[in-house]
């Protein structure tokens, strides 16, 4: 892919830089110039405020600068045009025959692939079955690696599993201490309704003492209660990758924190940051006898007014999750002197293991970790925890990606038959209530809702379909945004929904399919990867597509800058959208040549680009529906 916006920046650049040097002027920094495209077409295709951001240099109005600067820039390969436009803005107006000769040629970048990102997401504790909500999380890393890679990364990605938590002990207290006969499928969903069951029939006190001699156990390993621990989270996860699965989803590693802390992750951790005068112990208050780490500057942050401290270790000698996530952190960034053993999982899935072999996992240059933003606190004081010990760079290089939560809108939960007579504008999910939709469940229920609006059976299937539609929809929504999820909304045919995108790449495929068969002589076929000559005069929508279509490389570079996949499924979206608008403007297979052959490769790089962007969001791109 080669950007538009990045090439005309570099060529800008020159070009200023050059005037400046013929009247004299150096180029101040920061030079703050913008290349962007406008959002009415007659401003032209590209825009540049680069005159403006020289009035206070030269001393000189915007206008008659950018007058001055027009010459110089009429002379890069892609512009046709150039025009000045108060209060100084040049716009400009592409040759868009250089412009499709440009785009064909591939400027991939091989510095990135020299530096690893390791994108952790997903992590549900491994105790029932998986819902929606952890659905969210997984198609956003998921998405993030996508674009990552996409862009020349490295990727490695890691799936986390806590099979010592609260939730897995609660699961194994519920097996050991209830009977439940029932015909369940999965053992996911028997130990939904356990775990539930454990937490209504259970008082606090009761549940605390069991809770806690099953964690200790847990933690203890080798013995009865361990292996069971063990054999429930094997089992579970087996069927959280398998949900996944149906939703293109995938990992490299998944590590276990019980192997962390039995490998002696924590200790090596643990003796690093007593070197830190933020790490201490307590030795009165509420905090007595506790290992805490200390939040710098806590009042101005304003973060946790209330306890800015973190407690790591609890007087009792038992770690918190953040104290065993600090270690793993130090071992992703290759700062412990200790790494796992490896063995294969499933397919090509490894996992960290007390026996096997050595693996390159790990030595990130940069770490994503994809957490809804109520986990805000705890993911700061890892990036504190970093800092303190002295690995500024890679605290630096630690994101935190967080996201809104998903709640069921009435209608959708009122399928699931939970009582909406109070009339709530959204539902939320706890699993200890069991109030969810399992994701199993959840893609049951979108297949039969494809079925009912899918008027031809042909294509993919509609269980690929429904995915989709699922994983689109959890996908579009700003990150900070809580998603109300309703079914009938993410199935829609003419909205903004998987379906629609997919259903534009099925008929641009089918135009291309008919454009074959149509041009016998293969004139077409011949010359099809190359751009007939662009019309000296194109139709509003046929320039609006073009334009769009010169936007993708610089939307994936931004969008993977920011960590933001909504502004590629908002990118796709408005793709399909203004490819709509041309089949609905342009016959293609009815115009005459050579305007013909151009629409048919104008739909080709169409079709190119949007299965592009599928992929990258982690749709299928369908041939037929």
């Amino acid at each position: 892919m080669r950007s538009v916006m990045g090439y005309m920046s570099g060529e800008i650049e020159k070009r200023v830089a050059a005037l400046l040097s013929e009247e004299g002027y150096a180029w101040p920094e920061p030079r703050n110039v913008t290349v962007e495209q406008p959002s009415r077409m007659e401003h032209g295709d590209l825009a540049t405020n680069a005159a403006m951001k020289l009035a206070p240099v030269l001393r000189r109005s915007p206008i008659s600068i950018a007058e001055a600067l027009k010459p110089h820039l009429e002379s890069i390969p892609l512009v046709d045009r150039v025009e000045v436009a108060p209060p100084g803005f040049l716009n400009f107006f592409l040759d868009w025959n250089e412009w499709a000769a440009f785009s064909e040629k591939d400027d991939s970048s091989h510095d990135r692939f020299q530096k690893k990102v390791v994108v952790e997401h997903t992590s549900i504790n491994p105790n029932k079955a998986a819902h929606i909500g952890h659905l969210r999380n997984s198609c956003i890393g998921d998405t993030l690696a996508r674009m990552l890679k996409r862009i020349g990364y490295r990727v490695e990605v890691h799936n986390y599993i806590d099979d010592l938590g609260n939730q897995v002990a609660d699961t194994v207290a519920g097996l050991l201490d209830i009977s439940l006969q029932e015909d369940y499928d999965r053992f996911g969903d028997y130990c939904w309704d356990i775990y539930t069951r454990v937490h209504r029939s259970t008082d606090d006190e009761q549940l605390k003492r069991r809770r806690a001699e099953i964690l200790h156990a847990l933690e203890e390993g080798n013995n009865n209660i361990a292996w069971i621990g063990t054999l429930v989270a094997e089992k579970i996860v087996h069927e959280h990758l398998e949900d996944m699965a149906r939703f293109g989803i995938g990992y490299d590693l998944l590590v276990w924190e019980s192997d962390i802390l039995r490998e002696g992750f924590w200790a090596a951790a643990f003796e690093k940051l007593k070197q830190s005068p933020l790490f201490r112990k307590e030795t009165e208050g509420p905090l007595a006898g506790c290992w805490v780490l200390k939040q710098p500057d806590a009042g101005e942050k304003g973060a946790e007014e209330l306890n800015p401290d973190k407690v790591l270790v609890r007087s009792n000698g038992v770690l918190t999750y953040t104290a065993k996530d600090i270690a793993y952190h130090l071992w992703k960034f290759g700062l412990l002197d200790k790494d796992f053993r490896y063995r294969p999982f499933a397919g090509d899935l490894w996992t960290s293991s007390r026996t096997g072999e050595s693996r390159p996992f790990g030595k990130a240059n940069r770490v994503l970790n994809v957490i809804d933003r109520r986990q805000e606190y705890p993911q700061r004081m890892v990036k504190v925890a970093l800092e303190t010990l002295g690995f500024e760079e890679e605290a630096a290089n630690l994101h935190h990606v967080s996201y809104g939560v998903v709640s069921l809108s009435p209608a959708t939960a009122a399928q699931l038959g939970i009582d909406t007579t109070d009339g709530k504008p959204a539902y939320p999910m706890s699993g200890r209530q069991g109030i969810g939709i399992k994701i199993n469940e959840l893609l049951d229920r979108m297949e039969a809702a494809v079925e009912a609006v899918r008027p031809q059976k042909e294509g993919i299937p509609s269980r690929e379909i429904a995915a989709a539609a699922i994983r689109y929809y959890l996908l579009r929504f700003n990150l900070g945004k809580e998603i109300v999820f309703d079914i009938d909304q993410a199935v829609d045919l003419q909205g903004n929904s998987g379906i629609y995108l997919m259903y534009q790449h099925a008929r641009a495929s089918a135009i291309l399919r008919e454009g074959e068969a149509f041009l016998k002589d293969g004139a077409y076929r011949s010359r099809r990867d190359r751009a007939p000559a662009v019309p000296e005069h194109l139709s509003p929508s046929e320039r609006a597509l073009l334009r769009h279509l010169a936007l993708w490389p610089d939307t994936l570079e931004t969008a993977t800058e920011e960590l933001n996949p909504t502004s590629v499924t908002a990118y796709t979206y408005e793709l399909a959208s203004l490819f709509s608008s041309f089949y609905n403007a342009c016959p293609v297979l009815r115009a005459p040549d050579p305007l013909r052959s151009f629409r048919l490769w104008l739909t080709a790089r169409t079709r190119s680009t949007l299965a592009d962007a599928l992929h990258v969001i982690g749709l299928p791109a369908p041939e037929r529906m």
